[in-house]
């Protein structure tokens, strides 16, 4: 019995040993775990935050750019989803700021997507959704070039709107050229709704041309925006460029940049001269039903350069009088057969240069682009900015940076002041 008591005191005296021990081994833990918990724990949530503009909604204006911003980050990718045109932008240098180009489409739904990391390699995603407004009143716009048709080397872009623009600026920065060659031209405007593109000396022969106006998204005057992209191709063809000289009484034709031919010719006669200036071919016939004070005719192989009825033709009855004197109405009057030839050669846009007469060219009496110097073609843009093109798109650019050309006339360009009087 006394034993199995002394048994039972050992056992007790085990268990309370085991016990302490324990107790000291949870206070060791229990030391260390207070330790760990007074560090700064790990952050599991991102630092790094997006903000995007629109802020999402019904009736933004589509000439209100997004942008994306990464606050205490970078972005990483920006993405637009939309049934409309292509949203393209720019990420600035900090890869902190997205921007999107040019104007969005009007009466259009836009999800932006973006992706930002920060400076612990954690990302983290945004997403904003929102609509551009419909507009109550739209502009048109129409371009005279036809697909896959071809054009002389003075041939301007001609654009018509269907309403006066006011924002001449917003429209400009929504035209845009390709073209296969490189070359510098600049928007001019004849008026509140008529644009033209002309290049700084002649188009190189042989051009392509691709045209694309983003016009879906622009307000051209208060409240008044486009609701399409308007796109275009065509061709530049061979150089044929006229020089005829109404003293001379000779129409010097060259063709590719050669001497094609010098033709004798009768031009307007005292009373009736034919104006000086240079002028582009706008249409041919044959023949052309011509009528005025003591004629009425058809003429063959004519071919047009003013709006007033002045024509390069084909007049046998002045045949004698060709090469010596100017006895016609103010058309420039070629023989029978160097009429044909310069008729079956013309397309729309060959330049023809007046000279030596004592009247001079009326602007706008024909496509009288050309009239113009390069100076005064850039004061006719909105922007006063020169438009370089090439194979890559367009750019608009500081005249000031360009290198000083001097365009050799005839086969260059016209020289400057071409239509006063001599």
């Amino acid at each position: 019995m006394q034993e199995l008591t002394r048994r039972r005191d050992v056992m007790r005296l085990a268990a309370a040993a085991a016990v302490a021990l324990a107790l000291s081994l949870v206070t060791a833990c229990g030391s260390s775990s207070g330790q760990a918990a007074s560090a700064s724990p790990t952050p599991t949530t991102p630092a790094v935050s997006i903000v995007i503009t629109p802020k999402g909604g019904q009736h933004v204006k589509p000439q209100k750019r997004i942008v994306v911003e990464a606050l205490d980050g970078q972005l990483v990718k920006v993405s637009v989803v939309t049934k409309g045109e292509p949203v393209t932008g720019t990420l600035d240098r900090s890869s902190t700021v997205w921007r999107s180009h040019g104007t969005l489409n009007t009466s259009m739904r836009y999800v932006v997507h973006a992706t930002a990391r920060d400076a612990a390699g954690r990302m983290v995603t945004a997403k904003r959704t929102f609509h551009t407004l419909t507009p109550h009143s739209t502009f048109t716009a129409q371009i005279f070039e036809g697909h896959g048709l071809t054009y002389g080397v003075g041939m301007p872009v001609m654009l018509t709107f269907s309403r006066p623009v006011e924002d001449r600026a917003a429209v400009e920065r929504a035209l845009h050229l390709w073209t296969s060659k490189p070359l510098v031209g600049a928007w001019y405007w004849d008026n509140s709704s008529t644009l033209w593109f002309r290049t700084r000396k002649y188009w190189p022969a042989h051009t392509k041309v691709r045209f694309v106006g983003d016009f879906d998204g622009v307000e051209a005057s208060p409240g008044v925006y486009g609701t399409h992209t308007l796109k275009q191709s065509f061709l530049i063809g061979e150089s044929l460029i006229a020089v005829a000289d109404t003293r001379t009484h000779h129409i010097r034709i060259y063709r590719d940049r050669h001497l094609f031919g010098n033709w004798p010719i009768s031009s307007g006669r005292p009373g009736k001269e034919t104006p000086n200036g240079t002028y582009l071919t706008i249409e041919k016939q044959n023949p052309a039903h011509m009528k005025g004070p003591g004629y009425d005719l058809q003429v063959p192989w004519s071919v047009r350069f003013t709006w007033s009825g002045d024509y390069v033709h084909d007049a046998p009855w002045s045949v004698g009088s060709q090469g010596y004197a100017n006895v016609s109405h103010g058309c420039v009057n070629l023989a029978p057969a160097h009429a044909e030839t310069y008729y079956n050669m013309a397309v729309p846009g060959d330049p023809v240069t007046v000279t030596g007469s004592p009247k001079a060219g009326k602007w706008d009496d024909g496509w009288t682009v050309w009239f113009l110097s390069w100076k005064q073609l850039l004061k006719g843009s909105a922007l006063h900015k020169a438009v370089r093109t090439g194979p890559q798109g367009s750019t608009l650019v500081d005249p000031s940076t360009l290198h000083p050309t001097k365009t050799k006339s005839p086969l260059g360009g016209p020289k400057p002041g071409n239509a006063a009087a001599s």
